[in-house]
């Protein structure tokens, strides 16, 4: 995929490998809010996480384990928050499959709120119409 950010790593300026297995990468660009997090993408054009093969979701289950042994060592974080986002009404950005490993720390404002917070926030209750 020609513009695909994931597929071409230098359309984004900064992103650094860190980690890498046979069919997975671990990358970071620098945060300026959650530091230490980042992307595990598959090294082939997946668009989302339904597409990844059995071999691929293996690979990425072991490089998630070396990521969190890096990032344990490297920032000491309390918590993490680890997701994937499908399709742009699910949050995804970037049409290539990622998933985000994101460090959380005991002295962040949000603290404490990881995704069930935001699966009960009333704020975005949808507007259902019965018929």
């Amino acid at each position: 995929m020609k513009d695909c950010p994931l597929c071409r790593l230098e359309l984004i300026k900064q992103q650094q490998l860190v980690i890498r297995n046979e069919h997975c990468i671990f990358l970071q660009t620098p945060q300026e809010v959650l530091t230490g997090s980042g992307l595990i993408v598959p090294i082939q054009h997946r668009e989302t996480v339904f597409d990844l093969t059995e071999t691929e979701w293996s690979s990425t289950f072991s490089l998630l384990h070396e990521v969190k042994a890096y990032l344990d060592e490297k920032h000491q974080p309390q918590g993490y928050n680890i997701g994937w986002n499908c399709h742009p009404v699910g949050g995804q950005h970037i049409m290539h499959a990622h998933l985000h490993v994101i460090p959380r720390f005991r002295d962040e404002p949000y603290a404490g709120k990881g995704i069930r917070h935001w699966l009960k926030s009333m704020a975005n209750k949808r507007d259902i119409q019965t018929t």
